[in-house]
């Protein structure tokens, strides 16, 4: 076969596969929610003093924070120093979470206190 007719199968070979691939991909868009801070372990069944005591303990001992919208418990995911400290301070309140959604977790972007 003709090496230029082989390198324009190829191409085309890699054009189709790249494109098929781009069309499963998901889109990802930022949304906002609100709710309050909680944390994974108890959700919105506090065992330990108040929400926010309760919330700070657990997430000490390893549980991740949690943003609860009504009967719905996401998971918060951010290793952003600031965000991890509005959440602490803002345990047991409410604050808006701006980030992707990915199944049950939120991979947070911002939280603003309201």
């Amino acid at each position: 076969m003709n090496r230029n007719l082989t390198r324009r199968l190829v191409a085309g070979a890699i054009l189709l596969l790249l494109t098929t691939v781009a069309g499963f991909a998901r889109p990802v868009h930022k949304q906002t929610f609100t709710g309050e801070v909680g944390d994974a372990m108890c959700g919105s069944k506090h065992m330990e003093g108040t929400p926010a005591e309760c919330t700070r303990t657990c997430v000490a001992h390893g549980s991740k924070f949690a943003l609860i919208v009504g009967e719905k418990i996401y998971l918060l995911d951010t290793t952003d120093q600031a965000a991890l400290q509005t959440l602490d301070k803002q345990a047991g309140k409410n604050v808006t979470v701006t980030g992707t959604l990915n199944g049950d977790t939120i991979e947070v972007r911002s939280v603003t206190a309201k």
